[in-house]
């Protein structure tokens, strides 16, 4: 099944779905149409029963440069600084693509064909895996451009890193190559950058290879135990683990196991 846009593709095969950022021209840079599109793909694939891993990549150089802050008077795709939008004095940012790819339980994969910056360095590490071309940078500029990391970066990345290195990354505005972004534990691998698809690929096999549904739950469990103590999350994945127990796919692990083959998901 595939779905094609001017500025995202949409393509799922094999239960990976794949969300691809398409404006090589511009380095993938995010116009206000493109939050919309990627946030409904993302949704799309999380109510997809045949999906079990999402990856996000882009086409060309770049994976994602930032936003795009284009004044388009000429009717076509209008960048994120909109001289006609309404003002506004709220935000509701529920639907936004961080938050939406924050709250998915299926795997999300980042293939960074190529190098991040701004809300793409965001929306990459928002990604519970990354996996980098060798010639991919990490961007972290946002205070050499006067403002901050505003899609989650200053979230994340004290969590990743932890404080004093998390502090030193964003204070400074550093850029990353892919050796630094490996060392720092921000990606998991790196790939020569004709090679980079195929591992992100063969990485999403793997994982859709695993009973989806608790994959799925583990994830679950992971994000919420980031805000919560010891004793609460050991009882909240206790109560998890239950109706897991009575899943045609945990009858299915046990008896693979027994019988020494390999195991075949339904997600049921």
């Amino acid at each position: 099944m595939t779905e094609t846009t001017d500025e995202v593709l949409y393509a799922v095969a094999d239960h990976v779905a794949t969300i691809t950022l398409n404006c090589p021209d511009r380095m993938n840079t995010i116009s206000r149409s493109m939050l919309e599109s990627i946030s409904r793909l993302l949704l799309r694939a999380r109510d997809d029963a045949d999906v079990r891993v999402i990856i996000l990549t882009g086409t060309g150089r770049a994976f994602c440069a930032g936003l795009d802050l284009r004044r388009d008077t000429s009717g076509g795709s209008k960048g994120i600084l909109d001289p006609d939008a309404p003002v506004r004095t709220t935000i509701d940012l529920r639907s936004a693509p961080p938050t939406v790819l924050h709250e998915i339980d299926k795997p999300t994969i980042c293939v960074l064909n190529g190098s991040a910056a701004g809300y793409g360095f965001d929306m990459a590490l928002g990604c519970d895996i990354r996996v980098m071309s060798d010639r991919a940078k990490l961007s972290a500029a946002f205070t050499k451009r006067g403002i901050v990391p505003e899609s989650g970066g200053t979230w994340l990345l004290p969590r990743m890193l932890g404080w004093a290195k998390a502090s030193e990354l964003i204070f400074s505005g550093r850029t990353l190559d892919a050796q630094e972004s490996l060392d720092l534990g921000l990606v998991s691998s790196i790939h020569p950058v004709d090679e980079v698809a195929d591992a992100g690929a063969r990485l999403a096999a793997e994982i859709a290879a695993s009973a989806p549904l608790a994959v799925q739950a583990s994830k679950r469990m992971m994000r919420m135990g980031l805000s919560e103590g010891f004793a609460d999350h050991v009882h909240h994945v206790y109560l998890q683990l239950l109706p897991l127990m009575q899943t045609e796919d945990q009858k299915e692990g046990m008896a693979a196991f027994m019988e020494k083959r390999e195991a075949v998901f339904r997600g049921r």
